[in-house]
């Protein structure tokens, strides 16, 4: 068993033999060395690019689904590396990401720049109540709800940088 921030050969094997292990590790931008995190938030970039052009219902529809499908991979993921919440296991990045993206859906190119920023700002913060969701929610669902807590407060915050005085 390893900690929460090394993977063994094994353990790498294991997560990457499951499409579970695939999406719950970004398809691998959970992989990288160093800030996996950061890495997943950027890789959520290039299929929030094509989800931008559709409406509204639709990328919540994408994300509510993505969210469900992910508390499962995630656990199914934590299990097989045998630490809950892993630092690649970064799937719950791509749904934070996108959240934190709505505001930009028809937004300039900037915006994109900056919802990235407050969503690894409030990810990696973890302001009240993102912190309690963070020590108390196990499995899947634990992966998960803190970047969903985390994408809404950056949403917010993007959204009112958007919005026209």
């Amino acid at each position: 068993m390893s900690d929460a921030k090394t993977l063994t050969a094994e353990q790498r094997r294991a997560l990457l033999s499951t499409p579970a292990g695939w999406l719950a590790c970004g398809f691998g931008s959970g992989l990288a060395p160093k800030a996996p995190g950061t890495f997943g938030s950027l890789a959520a970039i290039l299929p929030w690019l094509l989800l931008r052009h559709l409406s509204l219902p639709i990328n919540l529809l994408v994300i509510v689904v993505g969210f469900f499908i992910g508390v499962w991979a995630c656990d199914v993921a934590g299990r097989a590396v045998g630490v809950d919440d892993h630092r690649s296991l970064v799937w719950d990045e791509f749904i934070g990401q996108w959240i934190a993206l709505l505001p930009a859906l028809l937004a300039p190119w900037w915006a994109v720049v900056v919802g990235f920023g407050l969503f690894r700002l409030f990810d990696v913060w973890k302001p009240w109540p993102i912190r309690w969701f963070d020590r108390h929610l196990k499995g899947g669902l634990g992966v998960m709800v803190d970047d969903v807590i985390a994408g809404v407060f950056a949403a917010v915050v993007l959204w009112a940088i958007l919005r026209p005085i």
